[in-house]
């Protein structure tokens, strides 16, 4: 049987992040800056090699729950670790909830709880950067915090290039939309013929 899927050949994974997110920001009318916009394309590079996203343990390749980041990240024994546990915590929630976004429908954590968990710890790194010859990277971190659900739609909009979306979708699509307001959703909901509204009883509006 025929693969639908055709795979490229990536010269340079870099270069094709760069260039994918910069289409993908566009598409979703996603404003960020130059250096912002770096900083992502940087962490899709590494995470895009599964040793750097998940921790090697005697059972396998294991992603730690993002809880015990938080956990970690606050019983640092000094600032620097301390940041790097928050830095961790963003980056691991903003790729998780940007590339396995269709994997959330059958975990008990969704994806809100990313969306979350992400944006307080960029957050919290933006305001402990906000001074000092880190300034540059604070700014990084508070403008990803403020514009989080945004950027997974981006990512998700990279990680779904080869995907169809159908009425299979649907109460997915919607439940994602309820959650975390994504444009992107409501975007996709409304081509396959729905109105999402939201409403204390909230149905499918067809």
């Amino acid at each position: 049987m025929a693969n639908d899927v055709q795979v490229q050949p990536v010269a340079d994974l870099r270069e094709y992040f760069r260039d994918a997110l910069h289409v993908a920001l566009s598409h979703q009318h996603i404003a960020v800056e130059d250096q912002t916009e770096h900083y992502v394309v940087n962490l899709l590079t590494i995470f895009a090699r599964a040793d750097q996203l998940f921790e090697q343990t005697p059972a396998g390749p294991r992603l730690t729950p993002l809880v015990v980041m938080l956990s970690q990240a606050l019983e640092a024994p000094n600032h620097e670790e301390r940041c790097r546990g928050l830095q961790r915590l963003g980056d691991v929630s903003l790729f998780v909830a940007g590339f396995f976004a269709q994997g959330f429908a059958t975990k008990l954590v969704d994806i809100d709880y990313h969306i979350a968990m992400g944006g307080r710890a960029y957050g919290t790194l933006a305001e402990t950067l906000r001074a000092g010859r880190r300034r540059t990277l604070g700014q990084v971190f508070g403008e990803l915090a403020q514009k989080f659900q945004p950027m997974v739609d981006a990512l998700n909009e990279i990680s779904e290039t080869a995907y169809r979306h159908s009425h299979d979708d649907l109460l997915r699509l919607y439940e994602v939309w309820i959650k975390t307001g994504s444009e992107r959703s409501r975007a996709i909901l409304r081509r396959l013929g729905v109105e999402p509204v939201h409403s204390p009883n909230a149905r499918l509006a067809h």
